[in-house]
């Protein structure tokens, strides 16, 4: 019985292999919105501004393997960062499961289709702007709140 579950529902985020912890991605490219922290309250504001190296179109990384060298902010998430990152989008797979909850209808890995994400209208394909098109000094000009 416990071996029909999908690997989400009976392996911690730990147990996962590289191939299932990859997986988990939904394709949204939430996390690679730049995003604001209030100093005062950590009140975590998302922007409409992206990473160079997202393709706005496919919502993913043009350098998945490399990207942390080539974007010093883009993080490598380990489990025990997801737990502690106040960032992480409220939608994404690897919060949702470190928190004891079950993926959504539209991710991938219960829909079968990776386009579900974009249909749900959770992933930022076409809300987006490239960094180099923007006044990155005035960020909080970009603050977008149809993040839910």
């Amino acid at each position: 019985m416990q071996e029909e579950l999908p690997f989400w529902k009976r392996k911690t985020l730990e147990e996962m292999t590289r191939e299932e912890w990859e997986s988990l991605c939904d394709g949204c490219a939430r996390c690679c919105l730049y995003k604001l922290q209030d100093e005062d309250t950590d009140e975590v504001y998302y922007t409409n501004v992206v990473c160079h190296l997202l393709d706005t179109h496919r919502c993913r990384c043009t350098a998945y393997e490399n990207r942390s060298t080539l974007m010093p902010t883009c993080l490598v998430l380990t489990p025990e960062m997801v737990r502690q990152l106040n960032w992480m989008p409220k939608t994404c797979a690897y919060r949702l499961i470190a928190e004891g909850k079950d993926l959504e209808w539209w991710h991938p890995l219960v829909s079968g289709d990776p386009d579900t994400v974009h249909q749900a209208g959770i992933s930022v394909r076409y809300r987006t702007q490239a960094e180099k098109d923007v006044d990155m000094e005035n960020l909080e000009e970009y603050v977008v709140d149809w993040l839910g």
